[in-house]
Parts: structure tokens; C-alpha cells; sequence
């Protein structure tokens, strides 16, 4: 009991014991709070360390990341370059113009284009498109946002789950022809919402380019600000100047509506080039596009932070394209031209021309390969109507006649079955029943041996056909058979190679696009039996089709001795002067040899030997001695192809393709011309195609050699 009573009395005196977890915590609060502190300073110090790194030592990178945000850097396009002809003179001109212009804001919707579009019919006359499709009017109907959802209301449960592209397509075909039976104001109005429309985010399109008044201008630039992305600027045309023949061979550039064509989009695209950008179309435009599209200019558009188009300003102008300059002179394209014209229209007047297409001549550098003179009419047959088409030259083929002889010998020698000026024993050729024969010897009463030389004189179709029938390895005897067609193909293939080698059936590699090669049947789509003497018939030009330009690269091969040369248009590419005219050279085209023919050297004087003498020769069977009186000495060709036609009336009419290539001076050529004058009346007997030829020598001399 003792001992009990002495714990009480201790324990009241000493009071109750602390708990040891209390004087634990207590001792800890204050560390964990310091601790807290230190991290919060920590980074309150890292935050304004990094601070300071963006403002002092990053400071200007990120401004420049901050102004690309809000300024954005658009392209639009400048100039074209020119084309000149050999003298210089301007064939193509960019013309200025003012503009309207449109440029589209990131955040327009079709609401408020049309409600710009609308605001801005009222201020100018813009003439109707007349190629506003039905869905360009459904497009500008459904651009007002009630008649939008007027149209998305007709849609089924079930088109309303579509996606939106798919939905729009399907309200589209909701509008009905009387929602779109729009007044001539109206469709004024959606002809400028549909120019506005084509406009990409931050692009800028023409909304009028042609006749912009001054008081338009000034009527636009008062009413710009309520006139989202409508300004004032120029624009240039393609102008082919006035009187140059050469339109055709020119070509065209697209309109920026048209912008890229659609086969080339992907190859533009890649190229940088925007869908609304005006290039070249076909021919020297498209050849040289990339050398005459100018360098876009730049110009850079303030957006607010709302990204709508604050401000618009050009830092860079842009530079005109480029320049070409012709291999031909304007003077003597147009002496060329005058000469087709008058001589064709006396074949008209003659009833000669009667069925005639047109006619064609080219004229060629033998030593470069440039194009001197490039000219053809097109004549609507049965008519006196005639139009220029010098792109016929090179897509339009026509069978060529006799003027493919030398050709043929080179044929001869090439595979070892003739030797040299060899003489041949011209006479009818009887292929069983059929009968072939040189024009001078029909029925064998003038037999008589020729040599090579003789032959192309005289233009021996009997030559020629003994040739083709050595490369099937058959020396000719009356009555013979020749093997079929399908056995024929080597014999073929080295007459289409010879001939190809002189620049006939194969391209000429000109510096334009789209050319013809002509037609060159091949022995699978030929008749077994009844086209076994076809072969014959190459062999003096009575088969193949060959274009004007084709032969005239021929007529320039043998001219030069043998090379192929390449023919192109162009001489070079110019760069501008500080006027923007034409400057100084940048690029020269430099001739190419394509090829040289496979003979010897004195196998060629024996092609040129007969080329002269069929001008100069005295017998009386000599295919070209119009041309002796030329104030050259000229070197030729002729070649006549008959190819007759049944008219409406079944009635079958003698026609006649009468063609020549021709040279000169023949030791020395500096010129080099094709022919082609098809389907004639058979028995013209003016020679119209030699006649040709001598004026456009003579007029060659005149010009450049007097």
C-alpha cells in the first residue's frame, strides 16, 4: 500500500509526461517551410534567368518568330519575257494595263466575298464571264448564308451524315434552275464573286484587267476600306505584234482563270509555280517556258490578331522573264510568206488547188541547223479561203515523191549492193503482173542505162526499186516474184534506217513541242499478198509520209556533206537591259550533230553530183532546170506522189503532191529548203514547186548575198 500511495503522490506532483510525438513534430515544422522557400526561390531565379536569356541573347530570333506569325509573304507574278526575230525586232510584246485586284484574307467565308463582290458592282463595270458554268451560279446562290441553310434543310437524314465536302455536293444539286435564273446584274456580280473565289488564302487574283477607267481606280482606292482584299495594281497582256506571220508558231500563254493545265498541275507545283499562274500553252511558249516566266514578285500582308488582313506591302517587284531571240528574220519569213500566198492563189484561181490542203516550205541553216524561214497556209479545200499554219511544217505529213532518191542509194551503199556511181539498166519493173516504171519509160520504149548520178537527173524510179529489190538480195529479171511482206522486214528496215539518218521518218529534234514523225506502216498491218510491192514504192517515195521540216533537214544533210544537224528556232537567251528591253546574251544554242550518214565521202558527192545535175544537166529529162536561172547556183530534188481521192460522188480524182527539197550555193550552202505542195490536180504543169523554190532563193540572195 506504501509503495502505491508514493507512485500517486509522484505523479500528481510531476504532472502527465509529454507525449514524444509532439516534441518531434515541432521540431521539424519549421525545416520543411525553409525547404519550400529555398524551391520557390529557385525558380523565381531560373524563371527570371530564362527571361532574361529570351529578352538579351534570343531576344531578336524570337521578335523574327513573332513577326512570322503575323506577317506572311505572298508571291504574285510579273511579266513575261520577249521573243525577237533574228534582227531584233519584237515578234511578242507584254502589254501594262491596269488592275482590280483581289487579294483573299484567312477568315473569309463565301458570305463575305459576296457581300465585297456586291459592294464592288456597284463602283465598276466588269463584263459577264461567258464561261460561268451552272455550278458557278449554284455556288454564288449558296454563298448567301440564308439560302444556304434554305438548300441544307431539302437535304435527307441520310445526306446530312455525309462528310462536309460530300454534304456541300449534295445541296449543290438541290438548287433548282429557277434559284439561279439570275438577272445581268446579278451574273455581273457572280462573275466577280467567282474571281474572288478562285483566290486561295493570302493569294491575290484579277478581278478586271482589260479597260480599267481612271475613274475605277479612283473610285476603288476612296472605297478600299469597305472593301476587304479589293485593290488597285497592273497587270500585262500577250500582244503578238501586229503583221507577224509567226502567230501560230508563237503559241499562247493561259489566262490566269485558266492558270495551269491540268495534265501539267503536278509538274508546275512542283516547280513553285501557283495554280493561277499564266504559262506558256503550246509551241515557243511552252518550249521556253521556263525561260520567259518571269520572277514572281513579293510582297508581304500585315494580318491582325484576328488574322485578317491588316496591311499589304511590296518588298520585292520582280523581274521580267527572260528573252529569246529567233534563228529567222522577220524580213524574209515575210518574202516566204508572200510566196506561198501568191503562187498558191494562182492555183486556186486555176482550179489547180482545187482539193489542195495547203502548202508548206521550210527553210534551214545547213551549217547550224537554224531555222531560217518557217511558213505554210492552210486552205479550206473546194474554197479560195487560205490561213496561216506554219506549225503545219512539222505535224502535218504528206507522202514526198521522188525528192527521198538519195536516200535510197545511200541505202545501196550502206549494206554493200551497190558500188559507187554503179549503172543500172532502166527499165519497167514486172513484179508478176504488175508493172512499175520510171516516169520517163512507162512502156520500156526508152530503156537505157543510167548511172547513179543519171539517176537522180532524171529521177529513175527503176534505179531505185533495183536497189530495194538487191537489199532482199534479188537481182531483177521480168516476171520475177519477190518474197511477202512478212519476209520483207529486213529489206524494210534498211531503207527506213538510210532514210532516217538524213532526218526522213524520225524527229528532227526541233525546239518545239508536239512534232509529227509521219507514218510509217509497219509490215504486221500490211497485207501478206496484196502489199508485197510496197517496198518498191518506198523505195521511190511512194509509201512513207515524211513532214515538210523532216525533209528539209534531209536537203540540209546532203547540203552540208552528211551531218544531221539539229533544227531549232531560237539563237539564244537574252537577258534585259535597265528598260527592260533586250539585253545581253546569257545562253547561245550552239548547233547539234545528231548523226552523220554512214557512207564515204565520195558516195555523198555522187547524191550532191545528182542533186546538181538535175538543175544543170542537160538531159532532156532533168527533174529541176527552172531552178538553173536562180541568182544562186542551186542544187535540187523534185519529187511528184500521186494520191487520189474519191469525192462524194464516188468519182475517183487524179491528185498529185508535188514537193522539192533544194540547196545553194552548191559548193558552199547557206540555205537549205522543203517543199510540200499536196494534192493537186494531176497534169498542173507549171511546176509550181520548182517556181516556188527559185523565188524563195532569189529572194534569199536579195536579202542576205546581193
Amino acid at each position: 500500500m506504501k509503495n502505491l500511495k508514493d507512485k500517486v503522490v509522484y505523479s500528481i506532483r510531476k504532472g502527465p509526461e509529454e507525449p514524444k510525438a509532439k516534441a518531434y513534430r515541432k521540431s521539424h515544422v519549421p525545416f520543411r517551410l525553409n525547404f519550400l522557400f529555398f524551391i520557390i526561390f529557385a525558380l523565381f531565379v531560373a524563371l527570371i534567368v530564362q527571361l532574361g536569356y529570351l529578352q538579351i541573347v534570343n531576344g531578336e530570333n524570337i521578335e523574327k518568330q513573332l513577326k512570322a506569325s503575323s506577317v506572311v509573304e505572298v508571291k504574285g507574278s510579273s511579266p513575261r519575257g520577249m521573243i525577237y526575230d533574228a534582227s531584233g525586232k519584237a515578234l511578242v510584246e507584254n502589254e501594262a494595263n491596269a488592275a482590280i485586284t483581289f487579294t483573299r484574307g484567312n477568315k473569309m467565308t463565301a458570305q463575305d466575298l459576296l457581300d465585297t463582290a456586291q459592294k464592288l458592282s456597284e463602283l465598276i463595270d466588269v463584263p459577264v464571264d461567258k464561261n460561268l458554268s451552272e455550278r458557278d451560279l449554284k455556288d454564288f446562290w449558296l454563298a448567301n448564308e440564308d439560302n444556304l441553310e434554305a438548300a441544307t434543310d431539302r437535304l435527307s437524314d441520310e445526306e446530312k451524315e455525309l462528310s462536309t465536302s460530300e454534304q456541300y455536293t449534295a445541296t449543290v444539286a438541290k438548287v433548282t434552275e429557277e434559284e439561279i435564273d439570275f438577272s445581268d446584274a446579278e451574273l455581273e456580280t457572280a462573275t466577280i464573286f467567282k474571281r474572288m473565289n478562285s483566290a486561295q488564302s493570302l493569294s491575290t487574283v484579277f478581278i478586271k484587267t482589260a479597260d480599267v477607267s481612271d475613274e475605277e481606280l479612283a473610285i476603288v482606292a476612296e472605297n478600299m476600306v469597305d472593301l476587304p482584299g479589293i485593290s488597285t495594281g497592273t497587270d500585262w497582256t500577250r500582244k503578238i505584234v501586229e503583221g507577224s506571220s509567226l502567230a501560230s508558231l508563237i503559241g499562247t500563254v493561259t489566262s490566269e482563270e485558266q492558270g495551269i493545265p491540268e495534265e501539267s498541275l503536278d509538274e508546275f507545283l512542283a516547280k513553285g509555280y501557283a495554280r493561277n499562274d499564266r504559262v506558256g500553252r503550246s509551241y515557243l511558249e511552252q518550249q521556253y517556258e521556263e525561260v520567259l516566266q518571269g520572277t514572281k514578285s513579293i510582297s508581304e500582308i500585315t494580318l491582325d490578331n484576328s488574322n485578317n488582313i491588316e496591311s499589304q506591302k511590296e518588298t520585292y517587284a520582280g523581274a521580267k522573264g527572260d528573252n529569246l531571240v529567233l534563228t529567222l528574220d522577220a524580213k524574209f519569213q515575210k518574202e516566204v510568206d508572200q510566196i506561198l500566198q501568191d503562187n498558191f492563189k494562182d492555183l486556186i484561181d486555176s482550179g489547180a488547188a482545187e482539193y489542195s490542203p495547203g502548202v508548206y516550205a521550210v527553210a534551214l541553216n545547213p551549217k547550224t541547223g537554224g531555222v531560217l524561214a518557217m511558213s505554210g497556209y492552210q486552205h479550206e479545200t473546194q474554197s479560195n479561203d487560205l490561213q496561216e499554219n506554219a506549225i503545219g511544217t512539222f505535224i502535218n505529213a504528206f507522202v514526198p515523191g521522188s525528192v527521198v532518191k538519195g536516200g535510197t542509194l545511200a541505202a545501196g551503199w550502206e549494206n554493200g549492193v551497190l558500188s559507187g556511181n554503179e549503172v543500172l539498166y532502166d527499165q519497167p519493173i514486172r513484179i508478176g503482173s504488175d508493172v512499175k516504171a520510171s516516169i520517163f519509160n512507162p512502156t520500156g520504149t526508152n530503156n537505157r542505162n543510167l548511172s547513179a548520178v543519171q539517176a537522180l537527173e532524171v529521177s529513175s524510179n527503176s534505179y531505185m526499186m533495183q536497189v530495194a529489190l538487191r537489199l532482199m538480195g534479188i537481182e531483177y529479171q521480168s516476171g520475177i516474184s519477190i518474197p511477202t511482206v512478212d519476209r520483207q522486214g529486213d529489206a524494210y528496215n534498211k531503207l527506213r534506217t538510210a532514210f532516217a539518218s538524213f532526218g526522213m521518218g524520225t524527229e528532227t529534234g526541233i525546239d518545239l513541242p508536239g512534232e509529227a514523225t509521219g507514218i510509217s506502216t509497219s509490215i504486221e498491218n500490211m497485207d501478206t499478198v496484196s502489199d508485197g510491192g510496197k517496198i518498191l514504192d518506198l523505195a521511190f517515195g511512194q509509201f512513207d509520209t515524211y513532214t515538210t521540216l523532216q525533209l528539209a533537214q534531209y536537203a540540209a544533210t546532203v547540203a552540208n556533206g552528211g551531218q544531221r544537224l539539229q533544227p531549232h528556232i531560237v539563237s539564244g537567251v537574252y537577258g534585259n537591259d535597265e528598260t527592260g528591253d533586250l539585253g545581253t546574251l546569257k545562253s547561245a544554242i550552239e548547233p547539234t550533230v545528231l548523226n552523220e550518214v554512214d557512207i564515204s565521202d565520195a558516195q555523198m558527192d555522187i547524191i550532191q553530183q545528182g542533186f546538181y545535175e538535175a538543175v544543170h544537166g542537160t538531159d532532156a529529162w532533168a527533174t529541176a532546170t527552172g531552178l538553173a536561172s536562180a541568182k544562186m547556183d542551186v542544187s535540187a530534188k523534185t519529187g511528184t506522189a500521186e494520191t487520189p481521192i474519191v469525192d462524194s460522188n464516188g468519182k475517183t480524182i487524179s491528185l498529185v503532191n508535188l514537193n522539192i527539197v533544194a540547196y545553194g550555193p552548191s559548193d558552199d550552202a547557206d540555205i537549205a529548203i522543203a517543199i510540200v505542195m499536196p494534192q493537186l490536180k494531176s497534169g498542173t504543169s507549171s511546176h509550181p514547186n520548182v517556181k516556188i523554190a527559185k523565188e524563195i532563193m532569189d529572194a534569199y540572195y536579195d536579202l542576205y548575198m546581193k
